[in-house]
């Protein structure tokens, strides 16, 4: 049974995956239809961002009256309504309101499932479960493409969208009974959710530092994933569709990298493998800060993903050996809020950085996070050694 339940969380990873890079795929035919500005999808995205953050934070009182599977099915099927919204929306105003549910929707799967696994699997699965995550970033996209490029009608893309988020949440809602058939039958037990408060806990210097690894992890794989292209091209002076294949590289690395660090648990620990990650991404932030051909920057970036992916999977995984199992939950809320408050504001700070300045500062910027990054898990965590 607990097998069973694996593959169910498995393929909500898959639907947590879905929404998240289905706008920016959509969005160069829905503002010239509305006839907006660009940077409207702003306003989209900083309230999806918004939810995500709140519901994040409220996961541990949330999940401790309704239990994970409550709220893991209710989450994706909110997910799947709110893209149904889209995919009727008329006006820019619906895409805000319609962005509320998707936000909320998301942050609660992402922590509720995250933590359930942390407690309960090994971090193979931790790590395999943020690959099968990329599959639902790709699968949206792919599923977007083929209806703009059959009538361009991007709500089709998000109907079509729509039925697979359904199916994956009426899977959910039907296996909400084998939660609790399989919760006593795991060797951790049941998890007991502590309600500890979210500021008690920020008054911790570990939780402060577990949260900046974290930080400076998503800032360095969504600058890199928005700007790594633009740097290419402005600065290496790389044609456009050249960077734009280093850049699919780049995503590729990050699946190899999680892939990779899956197949590795099995003979080392999440440390290890994490600060092997590190030590990946130090030698490819080098690459990119000395003056070298355009190409080998691109192979910077591939190793800049192969090193950041482990970061992320394994430190959530680490969260109850951490802190403890009572309250993990309030923790890892706290660590995805974080991590989620960085991939919206990382990108942006870069954005005016380039704009203002140079994009020229790229590699720099990256230092800057790595530091942030790397300093932290000295400091918060030097006891666990690399061997």
């Amino acid at each position: 049974m607990a097998t069973i339940l694996l593959v169910i969380i498995y393929i909500t990873f898959i639907g947590l995956g879905i929404p998240d890079s289905l706008f920016g795929t959509a969005w160069p035919a829905i503002y010239t239809e509305f006839q907006l500005p660009v940077s409207y999808a702003n306003f989209v995205t900083s309230i999806i961002s918004g939810g995500t953050i709140l519901s994040s934070l409220l996961s541990a009182k949330v999940i401790s009256r309704f239990g994970t599977a409550k709220v893991t099915a209710v989450s994706t099927a909110l997910t799947a309504c709110a893209l149904f919204g889209f995919s009727s929306a008329n006006h820019v105003l619906f895409l805000c309101l319609f962005a509320i549910p998707l936000g909320i929707g998301a942050g609660a799967i992402d922590t509720a499932l995250n933590n359930y696994v942390a407690l309960h699997y090994k971090a193979v699965h931790m790590n395999f479960l943020h690959c099968f995550y990329g599959i639902g970033v790709s699968l949206s996209p792919y599923l977007m493409s083929l209806m703009l490029s059959d009538n361009g009608n991007w709500r089709n893309g998000y109907r079509t969208v729509f039925f697979v988020q359904s199916g994956i949440a009426a899977v959910s809602i039907l296996t909400v009974p084998l939660w609790k058939t399989v919760r006593d039958t795991l060797p951790q037990g049941e998890e007991t959710i502590s309600e500890t408060g979210f500021f008690y806990l920020l008054k911790q210097c570990k939780v402060r530092r577990a949260c900046l690894i974290l930080i400076g992890s998503c800032a360095i794989e969504y600058t890199c994933g928005i700007w790594g292209s633009t740097f290419l091209v402005n600065q290496k002076g790389m044609a456009v569709d050249v960077a734009a294949k280093i850049i699919t590289l780049y995503y590729i690395g990050m699946a190899c990298g999680r892939f990779l660090s899956g197949v590795g648990s099995y003979k080392f620990n999440s440390w290890q493998i994490l600060k092997a990650g590190q030590g990946t991404m130090l030698i490819a932030i080098a690459l990119l800060v000395f003056p070298l051909p355009a190409l080998i920057s691109g192979f910077a970036l591939f190793l800049v993903g192969l090193g950041n992916a482990p970061i992320f999977p394994n430190m959530l995984h680490l969260t109850p050996s951490n802190f403890g199992k009572e309250i993990s939950q309030t923790v890892m809320g706290i660590q995805m809020s974080a991590s989620y408050l960085s991939i919206l504001l990382a990108p942006v700070i870069f954005g005016w950085i380039a704009q203002n300045i140079s994009v020229a500062l790229f590699p720099f910027y990256l230092c800057v996070l790595y530091v942030i990054m790397i300093s932290n898990t000295i400091l918060g965590f030097c006891l666990h050694p690399i061997f």
